[in-house]
C-alpha cells in the first residue's frame, strides 16, 4: 500500500531541495552559487509646472472618486509588420477587460485620452533631465528622438508610453564597485490605477503625462544588497537636483532579476527601495525552484510535447463545503488532471508559497477569476483544505498515481481562457523559468502581472520631430551641476559625521544646507550633522508640523543663535518648537523653551554651594565620588547654562573648580 502523500512534509522538504535560506543567513556566496545577477529601472518624477506632452498642470492629484467624466476603453491587438502578435497584447487581450478612467477637468485634457495629438515636449522637463543624464555621466544625445513604447495593460490609455532617451552609458559609484548605466529616459508617466476586480480595471488620469526620468542599469548587481545600495545611490543623484518630486509613488523601481539557467523576470513597480534585497533574494530562489521542478517533470515525461491535462465539469455531491460558489447562476466548477504533477502543487517557490500558486496567479490576472479561484490536492492553505473530495475527483478524471488534481471556479464565460491559462503554464514549466513581470509585495513576495514584453515594443512616434539638444544648451547645465553623490559622501566622512546619518541627509538633500551652515556660521561639522541626522530625523518622526517645513528654516535658525550671542545647544531645545510651528518668530521660540539669559558669573557662582550640598546628601563609602558630583551638580545647572554658555567648559568647571 502506498504511503498517504502529506503536502506540507512536501513542501518543506522541497524548500530544503531548493536549499532555501532566509535573506538574514545568506552570504555572497549563497548568491554566486546562483549565478544572481540584478539591473535596475528607476523611475523618478520630475518636479515641473506642466505635464510632458500637453499643458495641464502636473501634480495635481485627485481622490478615487473625485472625477468629472469616464471613458471606458477595450485593449485589442494588432499585427506587427512582420506579421505576428506581442505575446502580452494577446494576454491582455484574454482578460477581456474593460478599462475605465476617470478624469477630472482640472488635470486633464483630450490629449490624456488620445483624442489630440500631443504638444511639443516640455522643455523645462528636457533640462532637468538632462542635468540628471550628466550627474550620471553619460553621453548626451545630438537629437532627441521621440519613441512610442507599448504598454497594454490599460494603464496608458493610447496602448503606448511616449519616451525618448537622453543619455547613453554611464556609470554611478557604490561601496564596492561600479555600476553601469545602459541609457536615461525621458517619458511621461502612466495612470494611477483605482482597482482591478473581474474584468473591470479603473484608473485615474491625474497622474498620466507628468514628466519623469527612467534610469536602466545593466545586470551589474550581483547581490540583493548591491542592487539596493544602487537604487539609494541612484535616488540620492536625483534628490540632489532639487528638481524632482518626492513622496510615496513620485519614484518607482521596477528590479530585473535572473539566476544561471533562469531568465529575466522584473519585478515592477518597487515602491520603496528598502523591499529589493528581500524580493531580488526570494525572486532568485523560486527561480532555483522553478529549474528543479523543470527536471523532475522532464524525467517523468518521456515526451512533454505530448502532455495534456484533461478535464471535467465538477458534481456537486464532491463539493463537501460551502466557499465555491456552486449554486450562483452562470458558475461552473471544473475539476482538472496534470499528469505526472503529483508533489508539484506543493513544491517551494517562495515563502509561503508554492508552485499552485503560479497557476492561482495567473487564473486571476488572465482569466479574470477573483480569489479564492482554486484549490488542489495538494493544499497547503488550511481555509481551502477539504472543499472538495479529492479521491473521488482523481476517480472521475481517472487520475494515475503521479498526477495530481485542480479544481477551480468561475464564470462559465471565462472557463476556456482558465482552462487554456492552466494548460499554457503547465507547460512552460517542462521548458523554463516563464519571462515575466511580477508583482511586489512588502514582504518579499511576488505574484504574476503579466508576460513580459517583447524586444520590439518601441517603435517611432509619427506625431513628434526631433529635438537637437545642442552643446551650448549641455553646457550651460553641466554649469549648474549639484556636487556628485560620491563627493558629498567623501565629505560627510572627512568631517567625521557619524554614518548613521548620511542616509537621512542624502534623502532629503541636506548636504548642501548642511555645507552652508558650517562655512557661513563657522559650525563644527559634526555638530551640525548630528543635529540634523538624528534630532531633526526624531522629530520628523513623531511631530506633525502646523504648515509644511521648509529646511532652509535650520539656516536662519543658527543666523538668529549667533546675532544673539546663544550657544549652539539651545539648538537642540528650539528645534522641536521650530519644526512644529514653522512660521513662529524665535523670540517666542525661546520664551516657548522657558529660556532666561543669564550671565555665566552667576551661574558659575553656584558651583561651590552644589558641591558642599552633594556632600551632605551623598555616601561616604562612594569609590566614584567625584564623578558623581560632577553629574549631580551639572544636573542642576544644565538648565540655567544651555544657550547661555558652553557646556564642556561649565563641566571642567565644575570638574576643576577652576
Amino acid at each position: 500500500m502506498n504511503e498517504k502523500f502529506d503536502p506540507v512534509q512536501n513542501y518543506e522538504k522541497t524548500k530544503q531541495n531548493v536549499g532555501y535560506v532566509p535573506r538574514k543567513n545568506a552570504a555572497r556566496d549563497t548568491y554566486t552559487q546562483l549565478g544572481f545577477k540584478c539591473g535596475l529601472e528607476i523611475h523618478q518624477q520630475l518636479k515641473t509646472l506642466k505635464k510632458l506632452f500637453c499643458r495641464c498642470p502636473s501634480g495635481i492629484y485627485q481622490g478615487p472618486d473625485d472625477h468629472n467624466a469616464e471613458v471606458v476603453r477595450h485593449m485589442r491587438p494588432t499585427l506587427s509588420e512582420l506579421g505576428e502578435y506581442d505575446g502580452t497584447a494577446l494576454m491582455e487581450f484574454k482578460t477581456k477587460k474593460n478599462i475605465i478612467y476617470r478624469v477630472k477637468n482640472e488635470n486633464a485634457c483630450t490629449y490624456e485620452i488620445d483624442d489630440t495629438p500631443p504638444f511639443p515636449v516640455n522643455l523645462d522637463a528636457l533640462d532637468k533631465a538632462i542635468e540628471i543624464a550628466l550627474l550620471l555621466k553619460t553621453n548626451i544625445v545630438g537629437e532627441l528622438h521621440i519613441t512610442r513604447k507599448q504598454y497594454l495593460d490599460g494603464s496608458i490609455p493610447t496602448g503606448f508610453q511616449r519616451t525618448a532617451i537622453v543619455g547613453i552609458e554611464g556609470e554611478i559609484p557604490i561601496s564596492n564597485k561600479t555600476i553601469r548605466i545602459i541609457q536615461i529616459s525621458l517619458e511621461e508617466d502612466s495612470c494611477r490605477e483605482v482597482s482591478d476586480v473581474g474584468h473591470w480595471r479603473i484608473y485615474t488620469t491625474d497622474r498620466l503625462g507628468m514628466p519623469l526620468v527612467e534610469t536602466v542599469t545593466y545586470p551589474d548587481m550581483l547581490t540583493p544588497d548591491e542592487a539596493a545600495e544602487a537604487g539609494h545611490y541612484l535616488r540620492f543623484l536625483a534628490r540632489s537636483t532639487g528638481k524632482v518630486n518626492t513622496g510615496m509613488g513620485a519614484a518607482r523601481e521596477d528590479v530585473n532579476v535572473s539566476i544561471t539557467g533562469g531568465t529575466r523576470v522584473e519585478i515592477k513597480g518597487v515602491a520603496r527601495i528598502s523591499w529589493i534585497p528581500e524580493l531580488t533574494h526570494n525572486e532568485a530562489f523560486r527561480q532555483n525552484a522553478l529549474l528543479q521542478i523543470k527536471d523532475i517533470l522532464n524525467s517523468r515525461v518521456t515526451d512533454p510535447a505530448k502532455w495534456k491535462s484533461s478535464c471535467k465539469k465538477l458534481p456537486p455531491d464532491m463539493i463537501k463545503k460551502g466557499i465555491i460558489p456552486v449554486n450562483r447562476k452562470g458558475n461552473r466548477v471544473i475539476a482538472v488532471n496534470l499528469p505526472g504533477f503529483k508533489g508539484i502543487l506543493s513544491y517551494f517557490t517562495q515563502p509561503g508559497k508554492c508552485f499552485a500558486n503560479e497557476l492561482g496567479d495567473r487564473l486571476k490576472v488572465i482569466a479574470c477569476l477573483e480569489r479564492p479561484n482554486m484549490t488542489h490536492s495538494e493544499e497547503l492553505v488550511p481555509e481551502l483544505e477539504g472543499l472538495v473530495d479529492f479521491d473521488a475527483v482523481k476517480t472521475l478524471l481517472k487520475g494515475k498515481e503521479n498526477d495530481a488534481q485542480v479544481v477551480f471556479w468561475g464564470p462559465e464565460d471565462d472557463v476556456a481562457t482558465a482552462l487554456e491559462t492552466i494548460e499554457e503554464r503547465c507547460r512552460l514549466a517542462f521548458e523554463r523559468v516563464p519571462n515575466e513581470t511580477r508583482k511586489s509585495f512588502k514582504n518579499g513576495t511576488t505574484i504574476f502581472e503579466r508576460v513580459l514584453p517583447g524586444p520590439d515594443r518601441m517603435y517611432p512616434d509619427t506625431d513628434s520631430a526631433p529635438i537637437p539638444i545642442e552643446e551650448e544648451k549641455i553646457q550651460g547645465v553641466r554649469e549648474q551641476l549639484p556636487r556628485d553623490v560620491s563627493d558629498c559622501l567623501k565629505q560627510l566622512r572627512k568631517w567625521k559625521i557619524p554614518e548613521d546619518t548620511y542616509h537621512y541627509i542624502l534623502k532629503r538633500n541636506l548636504f548642501p544646507l548642511i555645507e552652508k551652515i558650517v562655512k557661513k556660521f563657522n559650525q563644527s561639522p559634526p555638530f551640525v550633522g548630528t543635529l540634523v541626522g538624528h534630532h531633526l530625523k526624531h522629530i520628523e518622526g513623531r511631530i506633525t508640523p502646523a504648515s509644511p517645513f521648509d529646511y532652509e528654516r535650520l539656516c536662519d535658525l543658527f543666523d538668529f543663535v549667533e546675532k544673539n550671542k546663544l550657544e549652539k545647544e539651545i539648538l537642540k531645545y528650539m528645534l522641536p518648537v521650530v519644526y512644529r510651528y514653522p512660521n513662529m518668530d524665535f523670540e517666542s521660540i525661546l520664551a516657548t523653551v522657558e529660556f532666561r539669559g543669564i550671565p555665566a558669573k552667576e551661574i558659575l557662582s553656584n558651583i561651590p554651594v552644589l558641591k558642599e550640598k552633594f556632600k551632605e546628601i551623598a555616601h561616604s563609602d562612594n569609590p566614584d565620588g567625584k564623578r558623581a558630583m560632577t553629574l549631580w551638580v551639572m544636573g542642576r545647572l544644565r538648565p540655567l547654562a544651555v544657550g547661555n554658555m558652553d557646556l564642556a567648559e561649565l563641566r571642567k568647571k565644575v570638574e576643576t573648580g577652576k
